[in-house]
């Protein structure tokens, strides 16, 4: 399916916008609803805390924390209560498993809904098998005069919210993940390029598109390069493309292939580009094992006119020769690495590695570009 309202929130992105916590949240009034009561066992130590009277806006709880395994099941008891009258509302419980810096739809581990006084809530949930080693938190929102769903991120006037410290222990060791945003990405240093990756753990949303958690991919396309083309078909999920420069200006994106479904498909111009990022994420919040492909044609190479000076003999051995009215202006492999050569009519290239090179040459006022195959 084709997500078109995407393309208001592409064109204001900037790589500058990194996931962080929503805390300017919460009850504007301390009086009436509020959480009276919230008490977590876990690993070592625990989280037994009581509430009023009422606090306006975020309560940071963090510095009372416990540690919970990833696959261990626990109990948490939550009573959603007051400290006043007594009136309507809803309430969640969140933890951030996957460290994203937001509360996700799929992290709610209990809700409630009633009027106070009411018993105290237990909720029995599961750590994911795969959560992320590390600090993450717990947010408890009790608000009044609605119904679930609730916005984690929500102002409003009476209510709680509250947020705990959670040490995620025996989950995935992420030390080694590089990729999680475009301070550390994974560095595609040639072309054709191929690789798997999954983003179900070890990444975290940075990029504002969607909730799924990103993988950033950099490239420093050669000036000899026309188009790049990224495929991520054969992915196990929804998937979802954006490129972007170095200063964060929208490139390209793509949500759903013509080729390969869900499978995300972009195809963008490298002329005037620096440095880009590909960045691989799901739609939604959609996550998993994903294959990706990156490719790219050359300026030239196909389209040189029959009028242009010969370069003799192609493929090479040793010796190249070099009319004499074609200046050289650069060599370089088909990666864009420049190669430092002396060039003149009979130029030696018995010292370089066989492979495939282009040569880029001026000749009566036009620029051609040559690939010159080495044996």
């Amino acid at each position: 399916m084709k997500k078109l309202l995407l393309i208001i929130s592409l064109v204001s992105f900037s790589t500058g916008f990194y996931a962080q916590y929503c805390t300017t949240v919460g009850p504007s009034s301390t009086i009436d609803s509020n959480v009276e009561l919230v008490q977590l066992t876990g690993e070592s130590g625990g989280i037994n805390f009581t509430g009023c009277p009422g606090v306006v806006g975020l309560q940071d709880l963090t510095s009372m924390s416990t540690i919970l395994n990833a696959g261990s099941a626990y109990t948490i008891s939550v009573k959603f209560g007051t400290c006043g009258g007594n009136y309507s509302g809803a309430g969640t419980v969140w933890i951030d498993f996957d460290q994203s810096g937001s509360f996700d739809a799929t992290e709610i581990i209990g809700t409630w809904q009633g009027i106070p006084p009411v018993a105290t809530s237990v909720f029995n949930f599961n750590v994911p098998a795969g959560a992320q080693n590390g600090f993450t938190r717990m947010r408890i929102t009790q608000q009044e005069g609605t119904s679930l769903p609730l916005n984690p991120c929500a102002s409003f006037t009476w209510g709680s919210v509250m947020d705990f410290g959670i040490n995620i222990g025996n989950g995935v060791d992420c030390s080694g993940y590089i990729g999680d945003d475009e301070t550390d990405p994974i560095i595609v240093s040639s072309l054709p390029y191929s690789a798997t990756g999954d983003n179900s753990y070890c990444y975290s949303n940075q990029n504002p598109v969607y909730n799924s958690p990103d993988v950033y991919y950099k490239i420093n396309p050669s000036p000899l390069m026309q188009q790049i083309t990224v495929s991520l078909c054969g992915s196990t999920f929804d998937t979802f493309l954006t490129v972007v420069d170095g200063s964060g200006e929208l490139v390209a994106f793509n949500d759903d292939s013509e080729i390969c479904g869900t499978s995300s498909e972009v195809s963008f111009s490298t002329q005037g580009l620096g440095l880009v990022y590909v960045i691989v994420e799901g739609w939604n919040n959609q996550m998993g094992e994903y294959s990706i492909n990156i490719n790219a044609d050359y300026v030239g190479i196909d389209d040189i006119s029959e009028q242009t000076p010969k370069l003799y003999p192609n493929p090479v051995n040793d010796i190249l020769n070099i009319p004499d009215d074609v200046k050289v202006i650069g060599f370089c492999d088909v990666n864009g690495k420049k190669i430092e050569l002396e060039f003149d009519t009979k130029t030696d290239l018995s010292r370089i590695l066989p492979g495939i090179y282009l040569l880029m040459y001026e000749y009566k006022g036009s620029v051609y570009t040559d690939r010159i195959i080495k044996l």
